[in-house]
Parts: C-alpha cells; structure tokens; sequence
C-alpha cells in the first residue's frame, strides 16, 4: 500500500466525524425542551461541537483521491471550466466569511459561548481550506479544455 492509497483510506474517517457532529447538532433537541429550558447555553455548547466536528470532517474529507469524483454531480462540475471556477470562488467565499465570522467573534467578544462558538466557526473555515485544495486539484485533473478525453 503506498502513501496515496494510505491517506485515502484515511479520508474514509470523514464519515463518522461528520456523524459525530449531525449527533451535537441534534442532541439539544433530543434532550428535550425542559433541559434547553434548564439550560439556555446548552445549544451553542452543542453547536460549537457540532462545528468542530464538522471541521475535522471536511478537513479528513481533503485526503481523497482527486483523480476520482465521487458522483455524476461532482463530475460535471469539475469537468466544466465556467462550473468549476464558479464553486472553487463560491467555496472561497464561504471560507472568507465563516473565518472573518469566527475570528470577529473571538476578537470581539469576552469568555462565554459565543466566544466557544467563534472558534468552532474557525475549525469550520480551516478544515474548509484543505477541501478547497482538493477542490482545486479535482478541477485541474477533470477539466475537460486541460484534459481532453
């Protein structure tokens, strides 16, 4: 087995971490609404793990093999030159944002949950950053004006 084949192994781990964070994003709910009652910050605790969770996620996600797509969807987005810049800047944005978000908050705010909710904005957007590199990688090896055939 060599390195390649190895990380993309690796990149199967994504799954249950982004389980993990569906769990964090429900778990409020599921304990009932007379515990959210109890406990008002117990949603943005959960939804500051559900983040970071989601961040180590997407950041596992970026060690897939992007000489493969994984669905028809994916596949004609990156094989089309106007589609593949469209999401790689949309993708840009929302890393901007969701940084600049996370990083205000923390700045900007004294200790509390929204301080803890900035910095699982900053897991998101920085797990996000590896994904936009494969990203980029699956655009330049499936367009199709670069790479007839």
């Amino acid at each position: 087995m060599n390195f390649k084949s190895l990380f993309h192994f690796i990149s199967y781990l994504q799954y249950p971490l982004m389980l993990i964070a569906l769990y964090f994003a429900f778990s409020p709910y599921l304990s009932g609404i007379d515990n959210l009652k109890e406990n008002p910050n117990l949603f943005f605790l959960q939804l500051n793990n559900c983040l970071i969770f989601m961040g180590l996620g997407v950041s596992f996600s970026s060690l897939q093999d992007t000489t493969k797509t994984q669905n028809k969807i994916s596949k004609d987005v990156w094989e089309n030159p106007k589609k593949g810049k469209i999401a790689i800047v949309m993708m840009s944005l929302f890393i901007f944002s969701i940084l600049t978000l996370g990083l205000i908050g923390y700045l900007n705010t004294v200790d509390g949950v929204l301080k803890d909710l900035s910095i699982g904005l900053i897991v998101l957007g920085l797990g996000m950053f590896g994904f936009l590199k494969a990203a980029i990688e699956l655009f330049e090896n499936h367009r199709k004006d670069k790479n007839p055939g």
